[in-house]
């Protein structure tokens, strides 16, 4: 049906402004935006390279002249709120020392497993010091490894630690973030077969020890006990602590949650950006009465997750704070449990489990069947369209099993969803293919009731009638193909197992955009562009391969509906050019997979594939130039007036 002038005007517009608007928001925004990231990290690296100590070392000490970690000038440290309530952050230590003068400022203990290195602080008893083994800060195996946690007074502090506090109207000595307990063994180190035991007498009678363990992954067990010596009943309460100071290098896109998160009972799913936790009011949500579940904090591919015992009941506490003036933004995740009585002369004990590390499935997904976690698969954020999410990167990791490559489990992942969809794509396209065959009918019933448009579309459905053809089944591929597309990105996007990923030649990293760019002859010229300009090889072939595929269909009567549709692929490489470099090429092999599908069934209906037609047409601009004009314009040879 042909529509208004106004109309094709008021769409042409929208579109040029959608356009507009997007390349705006990435040229002076999300271009500018990555570039301070990029930055900010540089600096960041530069001034706290990751140190541990040496394997076999018991603990370091504070060295003669190093600098020591101590509060600075109206900045008081963190310490445990008063009795009875969830500890709180009474203000952000100030980053005064490198990452590396933080470690040295306190005795630690050596921890090392197959996937992590670090250690313990004795200082505080806390787990501060941790970096992943298997993963490095870029593609490149040289890079940095990444860093997890960091001690208090460290550029970057982050980092978890237990403890206890007296229940309403105690009053006892308890160890507190400054405490320095002792190791029981002063050679032990902390690794996935041998436990770290800490001991701390408060010279009052209470003797409190610490057990830390640890996997050969991600997860963490800390056993508290308290011995009272002393004449009198203790009542006391166990807490479990995350804290991170500063918001993190993160994606800020809406299809990911970055911040805190957990799962707190009936209360479910709890979600809270770094940004709405540390806007201008802050944010402190309690949760009372929580019985099973986890919380802690999130990012794109690493996490740091309390998790307490999940048959007693505990208090949960999401809290965050905005930076003001030299205080950085803090963001804490606290558990609570309910008082614990230590009768006179007898013993108590309080256990919690920490998750932190990287975000893999079946690491995930094992602890959640191996502890009875409450829906700890929610750590992964799988979006709307899980249920064909995480489906989907089982297939894909079933095909690197056999494979070897990403990039390619992603292509033959493709053949066997068109496989899957292909009884109803068939349908679509002989449905297609009969409009096609109509279209000359179609044109006369067009030019028949040009004015009268109710009259015109009666006829056009009595058409369909009488062909039994639905002229909506041509929808039917792209609307099956949108959940797929989601859901891949979704993987790419999320999935730690597509990071650094690489594909063949110049894609190094499937989860990352394509790096090359059209517009410094894909690195042949010596100078970057602009982000929003990175037009890189695989999106240049997607819009192509969809160019090619809207050549297979004919060309819209309306002139303004074709320009349309011939700009639409020119859109699409610009939109798609700063998407993982794996959804590109997932949607070029998809587009060529469906050229020979259609081209197929159009033989196959006898219907006439109008490519050269439309390649002319629309190529024709090139035909005038090498003539040199119009081709019966004034000047042309077969114009009779010449």
């Amino acid at each position: 049906m042909q529509q208004s002038p106004d109309n094709q005007k008021n769409l042409l517009t929208a579109i040029v402004l959608s356009v507009l608007v997007l390349l705006a928001w990435n040229y002076f925004y999300a271009g500018p935006k990555m570039q301070q990231e990029q930055e900010r990290k540089k600096q960041e690296q530069a001034r706290s390279a990751p140190t541990t100590p040496q394997p076999g070392a018991p603990g370091v000490a504070p060295q003669p002249g190093a600098p020591q970690a101590t509060p600075q000038p109206g900045v008081p440290r963190p310490s445990p709120s008063p009795a009875g309530s969830v500890p709180r952050p009474s203000g952000p230590v100030l980053a005064s020392i490198s990452r590396d003068a933080a470690l040295k400022a306190a005795p630690r203990a050596v921890l090392e497993t197959p996937n992590l290195m670090g250690s313990v602080s004795l200082k505080g008893g806390r787990i501060d010091d941790l970096v992943l083994r298997a993963y490095h800060e870029t593609v490149s195996p040289k890079s940095p490894k990444v860093v997890m946690f960091s001690p208090p007074a460290s550029p970057s502090p982050y980092y978890a630690e237990f403890g206890w506090i007296p229940a309403p109207g105690i009053a006892a000595k308890l160890p507190t973030q400054d405490t320095v307990w002792k190791q029981v063994d002063p050679k032990a180190r902390l690794t996935d077969k041998t436990p770290l035991e800490l001991v701390w007498d408060n010279g009052a009678g209470l003797v409190f020890k610490r057990t830390i363990s640890v996997d050969d992954s991600y997860m963490f067990k800390v056993v508290d006990t308290v011995e009272n010596k002393t004449g009198q009943e203790l009542r006391l309460q166990h807490y479990g602590l995350i804290r991170m100071d500063g918001t993190p290098k993160i994606q800020g896109f809406f299809i990911l949650h970055e911040g805190l998160l957990g799962v707190l009972g009936k209360d479910g799913l709890q979600e809270i950006t770094f940004s709405d936790a540390a806007d201008k009011k802050g944010i402190d949500k309690s949760f009372k009465g929580v019985t099973g579940g986890w919380l802690g904090i999130t990012e794109k591919y690493w996490a740091s997750v309390l998790i307490p015992p999940q048959k007693t009941s505990y208090e949960g506490q999401l809290h965050g704070s905005p930076k003001a003036g030299a205080r950085r933004e803090v963001f804490q995740a606290v558990y609570l449990r309910d008082v614990l009585v230590v009768p006179a002369g007898g013993t108590a004990q309080s256990e919690g489990q920490l998750f932190a590390g990287a975000k893999q499935l079946a690491i995930v997904d094992g602890y959640e069947k191996k502890y009875g976690i409450e829906k700890f698969n929610l750590l992964i954020d799988w979006g709307w369209f899980f249920f064909i999410t995480k489906p989907l990167f089982r297939l894909l990791e079933w095909l690197y099993g056999i494979f070897g490559n990403f990039g390619i489990a992603i292509l033959v992942a493709t053949v066997l969803v068109k496989l899957a969809f292909f009884p109803l794509a068939n349908k679509s396209y002989e449905s297609m293919s009969k409009m096609k065959k109509l279209q000359p009918e179609m044109e006369r019933i067009r030019d028949r009731f040009k004015d009268d448009k109710v009259r015109m579309q009666q006829a056009m459905m009595e058409l369909y009638q009488k062909e039994k053809i639905n002229p909506m089944a041509g929808c039917l591929p792209i609307l099956l193909q949108i959940p797929v597309f989601f859901a891949l990105y979704k993987v790419l996007f999320v999935t730690i197992d597509m990071r650094h990923a690489p594909f063949f030649g110049w894609i190094r990293d499937l989860s990352a955009p394509d790096p090359t760019s059209l517009f410094n002859l894909f690195g042949l010229l010596p100078y970057n562009v602009p982000e929003f300009l990175h037009i890189g090889v695989w999106p240049i072939i997607m819009g192509v391969t969809m160019w090619f595929q809207m050549q297979l269909n004919p060309q819209q009567p309306d002139p303004i509906q074709q320009k349309i549709f011939n700009w639409m692929p020119v859109m699409f490489t610009f939109l798609l050019a700063s998407f993982p470099a794996g959804l590109v090429i997932y949607w070029t092999w998809n587009n060529i997979l469906s050229i020979a599908q259609q081209s197929l069934i159009m033989k196959k209906q006898g219907v006439d594939i109008p490519l050269a037609e439309n390649l002319s047409k629309s190529l024709g601009w090139l035909s005038r130039l090498r003539g040199g004009g119009p081709k019966d314009g004034p000047g042309s040879k077969k114009n009779p007036a010449e």
